[in-house]
């Protein structure tokens, strides 16, 4: 049903933040457990067949109780984890490094300026304990930050994620091993600004 997506870059563009062992890793062993595993899930559920995994992260509850957490699981990890590859990109700089003028006022409106933006956001990042994901999304209309346990994601509280950041071990730990901050403070050297306002466009107008 739900097939690995390809990484949209090389193993290696996004070092040096992130380093081509992770990403391999990360894409190639995890990501496909994932999708491996929710597939294995619903193989005998041919009412899920035409589901996208966007749908299924909604409709938990039509899910069959005895397979729902698995679903759950690696639906999730299945989802969150496309997202996140699309939301980093290679050799950012300049005006790519930062929200477009545009954009930029959408989030001085939210959070007061970028920079305060990124302090709230890192500051979830490290507050969540153990395995999970922090998300910056669109409820309402309106931008908040969000942080999930394991492979959970906003889609199952009725939000629509725009932006995510993976801070499972397997996420950093090669690089950076158990420093969780550096991690978070490298990451936003690979931020892919234009997917995110894309993102937050298609959001608002749904």
């Amino acid at each position: 049903m739900y097939t690995l997506p390809e990484l949209p870059y090389a193993y290696n563009a996004l070092e040096p933040y992130i380093d081509a062992a992770t990403m391999q890793i990360h894409h190639d062993k995890h990501h496909a457990a994932y999708v491996k595993n929710v597939n294995d899930a619903l193989a005998s559920l041919s009412q899920f067949n035409n589901t996208t995994i966007q749908q299924l992260m909604t409709q938990l509850a039509q899910v069959p109780e005895d397979v729902r957490m698995k679903v759950r699981n690696n639906g999730g990890g299945h989802y969150n984890h496309t997202l996140f590859w699309t939301v980093m990109a290679p050799n950012i700089s300049g005006e790519l490094r930062v929200p477009s003028e545009r954009f930029a006022t959408v989030m001085d409106a939210a959070f007061g300026s970028l920079e305060k933006f990124q302090e709230q956001f890192s500051a979830a990042a490290m507050a969540r304990f153990g395995s999970g994901w922090v998300w910056l999304v669109v409820d309402a209309r309106k931008l908040v930050i969000m942080d999930t346990p394991n492979q959970d994601n906003p889609l199952m509280a009725v939000k629509t994620p725009i932006l995510g950041l993976d801070v499972w071990e397997h996420a950093y730990y090669l690089k950076y091993q158990n420093v969780r901050a550096d991690y978070v403070k490298a990451w936003w050297n690979v931020v892919h600004w234009a997917e995110v306002e894309r993102r937050y466009k298609e959001a608002v107008q749904s």
